[in-house]
């Protein structure tokens, strides 16, 4: 069987893509890039470490895409090498809210610890560091 050997990238649609493009870079600290595939068209992307989201606008979504692509219906965990203590000062900086944590879980390949906030579109986004 042949294999799959990591994720490239994934979509995230936003109501708004410019506060998203400024929450993922004010609050997460990634990249954000406009790029112009071959129809023509602007998109937006957001990139960290060898990682990107591309960004779609909701009811203005690129083809082809997901069947049922919805506003904030993602949950996405982050890894990170920071302690969470800093995460937590920088999220209270930011005034993001954090729903959960610093808590218990499982990670890919162990145990984790975690903070769960939100994105602007409602999106769970579970920051998180291996222990």
């Amino acid at each position: 069987m042949p294999e799959i050997k990591r994720i490239d990238h994934f979509v995230l649609t936003a109501r708004d893509v410019g506060a998203s493009v400024a929450f993922y870079t004010q609050v997460l600290g990634m990249t954000s890039e406009q790029f112009q595939p071959t129809d023509g068209t602007i998109r937006w992307a957001l990139t960290f470490g060898e990682n990107k989201i591309n960004l779609h606008q909701s009811g203005a979504e690129f083809l082809p895409n997901a069947k049922a692509a919805t506003v904030g219906a993602q949950d996405v965990c982050f890894i990170t090498d920071d302690p969470l203590e800093i995460w937590q000062e920088h999220f209270t900086h930011c005034n993001v809210i954090i729903e959960e944590g610093p808590v218990e879980r499982t990670g890919a390949v162990g145990k984790i610890v975690s903070l769960y906030i939100r994105d602007p579109d409602g999106n769970l986004i579970e920051v998180s560091r291996y222990v």
